[in-house]
């Protein structure tokens, strides 16, 4: 099989990691399998390289000094470990050496000029993932599995969207297929960099949010893998978050479909935009914990599996703003539902849920409570003559709100699950404020107030029997 495997930022951010990430890539080429690997910056390194970049704009140079010295000694510490004191390890920082003298310089150009730039930006957020790769590589090659450090600039293809860069599909899976299959034929673990890719002609941009996993199922898709292994710091796709609920406990098996809603609404093991490669080639996705490789994980397919539980999990987004427009005369204005979702668009808000009243006398939209304002002056421009004709009620943002997710596949064609959830809800007197739910019936989605938010999750994943093992 050929496997291509993510390490996170706490799987290469300390030696016992490493150290791991070692046994893990060994054990899989003793399998027989082909493995390339792909990883983040060691933690916390690219934290420390963006807000260097941000107070470089506004002056300040030495956070970026500082920085470099932190990332340094991080770097040297590792590989002393376990390279020792060798030519190999010396190699290694000295190509770590580099990129930090080009992240200073990149520091000091962004504050005389004053601006930091998206494309500065993607540059110096991409620093700390080619600093890593060299470094996993000898660590590999030093314990006997020879490994190759691969600059993903040269397999991954994108748009000039800086920030948020966006694959070109065939060219991407010319360029890796091309640079990659060598190193494989020889026997050899590709480890590439994540987060990051190039425009046609060679600038860096990145992936953005869950920009490596976003890598590693970029590069599976591309080189037609038969799995994709995410290896992270938890034991797969909880229940619910463990900090709230300590019963909590990962999940054996979910479909593209429900990771995508779990991403989308607050879990944080896999971002939702990372699944679409891999979905699209149907390429199994396995979530797996760096420091108990033995556990089973999480699997990610097409089907769901039928654990005989209509809801899989639940989840919460916390700090959002609910922003309501309605009014009687919304019926009589023709078009006035398409104005209200293209000022929204164009306030370039993330929104997060949407439920309109059948009659069309209200709309609302659940947006992060850092971008309601601008979402609310937008509507208020859009819509400032029906408001004074009072057609329309002025616009009006809600606080202190979260959205809370309940997910699973089999909900569809479950009778009561609504009567459950609403049930739950109803005999602990925390009011819904709004609903949403999709024709696939995988999600159910409501507003609360944030003060219910802990007590609403506990409650439904008793409810739903989630607090039992599978």
């Amino acid at each position: 099989m050929r496997i291509v495997m993510k390490f996170g930022g706490t799987s290469v951010g300390s030696v016992a990691a490493l150290q791991k990430i070692v046994e893990i890539v060994q054990r899989y080429k003793t399998d027989g399998h082909e493995v390339l690997i792909v990883v983040s910056a060691m933690s916390g390194v690219t934290n420390l390289l963006l807000d260097s970049a941000r107070k470089a704009e506004q002056g300040d140079e030495e956070t970026a000094h500082q920085a470099r010295q932190t990332i340094a000694e991080k770097h040297a510490s590792a590989t002393l470990e376990l390279l020792g004191d060798t030519p190999v390890r010396d190699e290694v920082l000295a190509q770590v050496n580099v990129l930090l003298n080009e992240f200073e310089a990149l520091c000091h150009g962004i504050r005389v000029l004053g601006e930091l730039t998206p494309r500065a930006l993607d540059v110096i957020g991409g620093l700390g993932e080619r600093m890593s790769v060299p470094q996993v590589a000898a660590i590999l090659s030093h314990y006997d599995t020879p490994a190759q450090g691969v600059n993903a600039t040269r397999l991954i293809v994108t748009d000039r969207r800086f920030g948020a860069a966006v694959p070109l599909i065939e060219e991407t899976a010319t360029h890796s297929q091309t640079a990659l299959q060598p190193i494989l034929t020889a026997g050899q673990v590709p480890v590439i960099t994540g987060f990051i890719g190039a425009t046609q002609d060679g600038i860096q941009t990145t992936l953005g949010r869950g920009g490596s996993d976003y890598s590693a199922t970029i590069i599976g898709r591309a080189i037609k893998a038969d799995e994709v292994l995410i290896w992270t710091d938890v034991s797969g796709v909880m229940t619910t978050d463990p900090r709230i609920v300590p019963e909590a406990h990962p999940i054996s098996h979910l479909s593209y479909s429900e990771i995508g809603e779990l991403s989308f609404f607050g879990a944080k093991v896999l971002h939702s935009q990372a699944i679409r490669p891999a979905r699209r080639e149907n390429i199994p996705v396995r979530i797996l914990n760096t420091f108990e490789p033995d556990h089973l994980g999480t699997l990610i397919t097409a089907k769901a599996s039928d654990n005989g539980r209509a809801v899989k999990a639940i989840t919460a987004i916390k700090d959002m703003n609910l922003i309501a427009v309605q009014g009687p005369g919304m019926v009589g204005i023709p078009g006035i539902a398409g104005r209200v979702f293209t000022a929204v668009g164009q306030s370039q808000a993330s929104v997060l849920m949407i439920s309109q009243a059948s009659s069309e006398q209200s709309i609302c939209f659940v947006v992060p409570k850092n971008q309601a304002p601008q979402v609310t002056e937008a509507l208020k421009e859009e819509l400032s003559r029906e408001v004074e004709r009072r057609d329309l009620e002025h616009v009006q943002s809600h606080g202190e709100v979260v959205v809370l997710a309940v997910v699973g596949s089999q909900m569809q064609g479950t009778p009561g699950v609504s009567g459950t959830l609403f049930g739950a809800l109803g005999q602990a007197k925390i009011n819904v404020i709004a609903i949403a739910q999709g024709s696939s019936e995988c999600n159910i989605s409501l507003v609360i107030r944030q003060t219910d938010a802990d007590r609403a999750v506990k409650l439904l994943h008793k409810e739903f029997g989630l607090d039992q093992p599978e």
